[in-house]
């Protein structure tokens, strides 16, 4: 156990596996010590047709949680045992049911009495323990299922990685970077269009001297990420978040939704009501975080893009 200090909570599956295969030895030795001739890996199927009946092995694995080859394997061996077979007087024969025989209906009589002693015994633990671990598995299973160990792995090195980006503002020898890092993404999907050019030609007279801002995200100090928030013309809207573009050797570091949220709070702090995008649904991972940013999607207004298909506004006050 030493080990599991060493390495702390990293070492999870090992040390769970490890409990799990101290506890099938010992689980072996019971059924022995109650004359069963028995595997430990056959009890969830055995479970099932004892309590339910017969049942197709396709419904045994999903009440399990296993796999159907999973279980036709348990299946084959417990067949072998004698102690399940092949309902062939079932009307489909399509439809491969298995049931307990004689012999397996015998064996889950004298199971019953064994796994009472078994529940007492464990009941025993959970008394002596600071901690119930039967509830937190439970309580695991369920956070594991809301947000599996993965995603949660992600999400802990995005945001360490995160912390590399700063987030600056525009200066004129990001020129370069704005436009190119635009055109790879804009020719990525779509084609270039005139209303492109006119503001990555000329981003201080088009954004800048009209009152908007550019955003750049720096990854070691390398312009890896844009974004500009535009001053509009509209009796609608005050402000639009427009040319946000990510090197795609960079994605995954959350710079999208850093530079989103400089923009948002840029335009809180010029006072603006509402920001105006527009988009294409075919992007999804931009959606996704211009809905994580609080737009909604409007509809009813004209654009000077092809590619766009979507309009969306985010209420600032």
């Amino acid at each position: 156990m030493k080990l599991f200090e060493k390495t702390g909570k990293m070492a999870l599956g090992s040390r769970l596996r490890l409990m799990t295969a101290r506890i099938t030895d010992d689980a072996a030795k019971i059924y022995e010590l109650y004359d069963v001739e028995f595997s430990p890996k056959w009890f969830p199927v055995f479970f099932v047709l004892s309590e339910d009946g017969e049942n197709t092995i396709t419904e045994i694995a999903n009440e399990i949680g296993h796999s159907q080859p999973s279980v036709s394997k348990i299946i084959q061996e417990m067949t072998g045992a004698g102690l399940v077979q092949e309902n062939r007087e079932s009307p489909d024969k399509r439809r491969n049911v298995v049931a307990l025989t004689k012999k397996g209906k015998r064996v889950s009589e004298r199971i019953r009495v064994q796994c009472a002693d078994v529940d007492a015994a464990i009941g025993s633990i959970i008394s002596e323990a600071r901690h119930n671990l039967w509830e937190a598995i439970e309580e695991w299973e369920f956070l594991l299922e809301q947000k599996s160990l993965l995603r949660r792995v992600q999400e802990q090195k995005k945001l360490r990685e995160s912390k590399d980006v700063r987030i600056v503002n525009y200066e004129d020898r990001y020129q370069a970077a704005f436009k190119s890092l635009n055109e790879e993404w804009i020719s990525t999907y779509f084609q270039m269009e005139e209303a492109d050019y006119k503001a990555l030609d000329n981003p201080k007279g088009y954004i800048l001297d009209r009152g908007g801002k550019i955003f750049v995200a720096l990854y070691n100090n390398e312009p890896v990420g844009v974004c500009a928030l535009i001053k509009m013309d509209d009796p609608d809207y005050d402000f639009e978040l427009a040319k946000m573009a990510v090197s795609p050797k960079i994605q995954g570091k959350s710079i999208g939704w850093l530079l989103g949220q400089a923009v948002v709070n840029a335009a809180k702090e010029l006072g603006a009501s509402q920001i105006y995008l527009e988009s294409n649904t075919a992007l999804k991972p931009a959606i996704n975080l211009y809905q994580k940013l609080g737009f909604r999607k409007v509809v009813g207004r004209s654009t000077p893009y092809e590619r766009c298909n979507i309009q969306m506004e985010l209420q600032l006050k």
